[in-house]
This record gives structure tokens, C-alpha cells and sequence, in this order.
């Protein structure tokens, strides 16, 4: 009995005992050991990838956000505010109906197949609007120059680049907006374009939130 009582205050010691440890190992050190290298060596990707302007953050470079004008009287679905350039579609993203204390956006595909009707109609309203949007006096868009990601949203529904060639779509409409001149816009755009990553991965892009920073600051200098 003795022996029986003794052997299982051991067990249940040692077992206390593997617990403090690993609750400290990994509870403690391992979390302030990952921590400490991610903002020593990775400090802005660490803390969200921040974007700053004017000295405050108005986004994350791995975030996409909306440039919309503000609703209309009995307005659904906010117009573009095109004197901005405008990223992919987000026709991924739900809406949040479970905490609705806040008004938050759900990341997301739209997981419909290429030969769905919706998928279908989307894509035809998005590329029409494309080229209504941004065809001005002077400037007419080709159906046939209309990139995949000008019409098409991301699988997270919030990919904060677009290509080069949608960038290169909006130039006039943006030059036009905001009274600058098409090789002013041209070069705000190529001195934005990111080539592959390590020279082959992934395909050249523009971030659309870094791109209209800098095209606010050139309307400013205007």
C-alpha cells in the first residue's frame, strides 16, 4: 500500500515537473526567442508590413483596400473614386453577420468554376465598366488590352497589387482627373512596377496603396 501510494506521488511529481518545464520552454522562452529574432531581422513584416503617409498608417502593404466614393441615398454598391487608381475586384470578400458590432470584410474566393453564369457576368460587368472608367477624351481602352486581374478578384479577395498592365490601363483616366500629364503618371508608374521576386517568381507588380501615396504627394506638388 505504502509502495503503491509512494510510487504514484513519483509519477504525479514528475509529470508536474515535465509541465513546468515545457510550459516554460514553449510557453515562454520558445515565444520570446521567435519574437525577439522576428524584430531584430524582420521588424516591418513582423508588425503588420506597415505603410506610413504624412507620418501616420494608413494601411498594410499586404493588404489591398478600396478607393470608393462615399454611398449615395439608397446606394448599395459604392461608385470608384476615379481619380485614384483602382486594384483588383473583391467579389470574394463576405460580409460579417455574425459580430455585427463591427463592420468587418471576410477574406475570400468566390469558388465559382470558369464556365459559371455569374462567374461569367461578373467578368463581362467588370471588364465593361473597365473600359468605360477609363477611357477619356483622346484615349480609348481595347477590350483586347484589358488584363485577367483588371476583372478578375484574387483567392484571398484582397491582393494589394495589380500589373503593370492595368496600372498602364488607368494612366490617362488618372492624368486626366487630376490635371497631370500622361508621362508624369506613365512615370509614377514604372518607378512603382516590382519586378519578380529573386528575379523569378511571381510576376511584375504595382501596389496600388503605395502608388496612390505617391500620386497624392504629386497632386500636392502640382
Amino acid at each position: 500500500m505504502n509502495n503503491s501510494v509512494t510510487n504514484t506521488a513519483r509519477l504525479l511529481w514528475a509529470g508536474l515537473r515535465a509541465l513546468l518545464v515545457l510550459t516554460l520552454v514553449t510557453g515562454v522562452i520558445y515565444p520570446l526567442v521567435v519574437t525577439g529574432v522576428a524584430q531584430a531581422l524582420f521588424n516591418n513584416k513582423a508588425n503588420g508590413s506597415e505603410v506610413k503617409a504624412d507620418g501616420k498608417v494608413v494601411g498594410s502593404s499586404l493588404i489591398g483596400q478600396s478607393y470608393n466614393l462615399p454611398l449615395k441615398k439608397g446606394q448599395q454598391t459604392p461608385d470608384p473614386d476615379l481619380k485614384w487608381f483602382q486594384g483588383r475586384p473583391a467579389n470574394g470578400l463576405g460580409s460579417n453577420s455574425m459580430n455585427t458590432q463591427y463592420k468587418l470584410l471576410l477574406s475570400g474566393a468566390t469558388n465559382l468554376s470558369a464556365d459559371n453564369k455569374d462567374l461569367i457576368q461578373q467578368v463581362k460587368d467588370a471588364k465593361a465598366a473597365v473600359i468605360k472608367d477609363n477611357s477619356v477624351p483622346g484615349y480609348t481602352v481595347k477590350a483586347s488590352a484589358v488584363p485577367a486581374d483588371a476583372v478578375t478578384s484574387s483567392a484571398s479577395g484582397l491582393d494589394p497589387n495589380i500589373s503593370p498592365a492595368y496600372a498602364q490601363i488607368q494612366v490617362h483616366r488618372i492624368a486626366a482627373k487630376n490635371g497631370l500629364s500622361v508621362a508624369q503618371v506613365e512615370k509614377l508608374v514604372k518607378d512603382h512596377t516590382q519586378g519578380r521576386t529573386l528575379g523569378f517568381m511571381g510576376e511584375p507588380r504595382v501596389n496600388v496603396l503605395e502608388l496612390n501615396i505617391a500620386l497624392k504627394d504629386l497632386v500636392a506638388k502640382h
